[in-house]
């Protein structure tokens, strides 16, 4: 903006904002535009390697393309009241109270191959709520409590984990969590 388009908008620019605004403006470079000739000689270039690359794609193989992993999902309402009610099975319990959490990570993650390789499609972690503090108003959990659903968003976990909820007040309530397992594909 120029000390004219302010006066113009009803705004008075300072003698010291003016002496400012003068230097800033004096200071500013344009940036260097491409020449049009670079541009032109590098089409013919980029246009033989697309060809190499589309010549040499037909002769071998296409990669598989990778899989992109989905999002976690919570478990849904239904499928936690079976859990909770008993008519769905636990595959299998992990309880990581006492560990550290290079232990828990490491023992989850064994745990969930072993359960996955069983064919097991449910298990139950039970974290811990943590320790509050003496006041008894605690920060609304442990360190492994807010530490494992980190880790099953991690991708060494998400091979392996569909989603997770917090578990119901009979397994644990929020210091334990469901999480699903993924089916072994057949390769």
């Amino acid at each position: 903006m120029t000390a004219e388009e302010g006066r113009r908008r009803g705004r008075r620019l300072s003698p010291e904002d003016l002496a400012l605004w003068d230097g800033v403006t004096r200071s500013v470079r344009p940036l260097r535009k491409r020449k049009p000739e670079a541009a032109a000689a590098a089409a013919p270039q980029i246009a033989a390697e697309a060809k190499k690359a589309a010549a040499t794609s037909a002769v071998q193989p296409a990669a598989a393309p990778q899989r992109k992993t989905p999002p976690l999902v919570p478990l849904d309402r239904k499928t936690k009241q079976k859990i909770a009610r008993g008519r769905e099975t636990i595959d299998g319990r992990l309880d990581l109270h006492g560990h550290t959490q290079t232990e828990a990570h490491d023992a989850l993650l064994r745990f969930l191959h072993r359960i996955q390789g069983r064919g097991g499609r449910l298990v139950l972690v039970i974290t811990g709520k943590g320790k509050s503090d003496v006041s008894g108003r605690g920060d609304g959990g442990g360190v492994l409590k807010r530490a494992v659903p980190l880790w099953l968003a991690l991708p060494e976990f998400r091979a392996l984990v569909i989603g997770y909820d917090a578990a119901a007040s009979a397994h644990g309530g929020e210091g334990a969590l469901y999480v699903r397992l993924r089916k072994i594909r057949d390769a």
